[in-house]
């Protein structure tokens, strides 16, 4: 048995909406070395738990969901972090690649291993731009941002398609120096196909409760989608006219 061909997964949403284009399939792998103040998965941080499958077993499960893509549905592999479980994530994308399957990595961007194979193999990166600042970073991640950024630097070499998101929260980062820092980071990105900016909320919080742990943003209020939709444009004008002058 190959190790590369086995994984954990937390668990399997057959029709997802938002995490892709179309109709998606999303598997959300087990593990993940960050502690985001926000996380709202915090049962998906451990590795080696949930179900373990094989990707010949995973794929059969897949093929009953393929009729609902369409032409532009497919598959995303979400979760906690896919890029824990490097080779069981690259050997699923073969597959599903090989079964004509559309692929798409929903990820942060913190993996050090097969990460060159694993960009050029996928069809799309779904990028959790969680800050440029590296000392914010730090302190909301509890990593160091050098490893997502040697990931974004394969994902640019590879030339895959991208999309970028990121949290904001009421009175953290929905400054204006946040949307400049990221507006100037994102410019200076290349195959970028759609920029979204996700509103913290608390749907999440009952887990922490549930698993002994303390939620670290107690207290602090759900942001309204209209505030980030507003966000969302004014970042999205911004990126656009750097990019216009950088061209220049």
């Amino acid at each position: 048995m190959n190790p590369s061909d086995w994984g954990y997964l937390q668990k399997i949403e057959p029709f997802g909406t938002v995490d892709g284009p179309g109709i998606r399939t999303v598997l959300f792998f087990a593990g993940c070395p960050l502690r985001c103040l926000y996380c709202h998965n915090p049962e998906t941080w451990q590795a080696q738990r949930g179900e373990y499958l094989s990707v010949e077993s995973l794929l059969s499960r897949i093929r009953r969901y393929v009729p609902y893509y369409g032409q532009v549905g497919g598959v995303t592999f979400s979760g906690g972090e896919p890029l824990m479980q490097s080779p069981f994530l690259l050997s699923c994308i073969r597959a599903f690649k090989a079964a004509g399957i559309h692929t798409a990595l929903d990820t942060s961007g913190f993996g050090k291993h097969l990460v060159e194979e694993i960009v050029s193999a996928v069809d799309l990166i779904i990028y959790d731009l969680k800050t440029p600042d590296a000392q914010v970073y730090q302190a909301l991640t509890s990593q160091n941002k050098a490893v997502t950024d040697d990931f974004l630097r394969h994902a640019q070499a590879a030339k895959t398609p991208l999309w970028i998101r990121q949290v904001v929260i009421p009175g953290r980062n929905d400054t204006l120096e946040n949307l400049e820092a990221t507006a100037q980071a994102i410019a200076r990105l290349d195959f970028i196909e759609r920029i979204e900016i996700l509103p913290y909320h608390t749907m999440g919080t009952p887990k922490y409760a549930k698993l002994s742990l303390t939620y670290p943003l107690e207290g602090v209020p759900a942001m309204g989608l209209q505030e980030a939709k507003a966000f969302e444009a004014a970042l999205i004008e911004r990126v656009e006219f750097l990019k216009k002058q950088n061209t220049r």
